[in-house]
């Protein structure tokens, strides 16, 4: 317990903010400072105000008309008959661009396009496979979590009769 108390973070929302704020004071020229984060909803607003963060760019999921741009980069391909096959699972599979390009990319000197495209279809089966059971397991702890609530409450009432 002593152990887990020493590896969690000490830092408050008030040295957060003072840090950002001596990063840009302490800029005599134009700096470029990036922060991400994959849960903007769950900062605090005075950490996203303007003035402290100016440029909000939204990276999100990979969708086909990105997809297309990066199979002709990575493949010199603009059209092929795996496209629609792909440009279904896209609109139903979260997937980052980089994870889309890391299975667009060749692994060998011998590897095709139409490997490379089969490679990335098996990825977003996957993908789609593990966000289902993801999404199930959720369901079934929201709804376990529901249940032992429901007992509490109803264990409370027999009490008090």
């Amino acid at each position: 317990m002593e152990d887990e108390e020493n590896t969690q973070s000490k830092v408050t929302l008030s040295g957060l903010l003072n840090f950002i704020d001596r990063i840009w004071s302490a800029c005599g020229g134009e700096r470029l400072v990036v922060f991400t984060t994959n849960y903007v909803d769950k900062l605090d607003p005075a950490v996203i105000r303007r003035g402290r963060m100016d440029k909000h760019i939204e990276l999100s999921y990979c969708c086909f008309k990105a997809f297309k741009v990066l199979a002709r980069n990575y493949l010199d391909l603009d059209s092929h008959e795996l496209f629609e096959t792909i440009a279904r699972l896209l609109g139903k599979t979260n997937m980052t661009p980089a994870d889309v390009a890391e299975n667009l990319m060749p692994k060998s000197v011998i590897q095709d396009a139409e490997s490379c495209l089969k490679n990335l279809i098996e990825a977003l089966g996957e993908a789609r496979v593990k966000a289902d059971e993801e999404a199930k397991l959720k369901a079934e702890e929201a709804e376990k979590f529901k249940a032992e609530k429901e007992k509490e409450k109803d264990q409370s009432a027999s009490l008090l009769y």
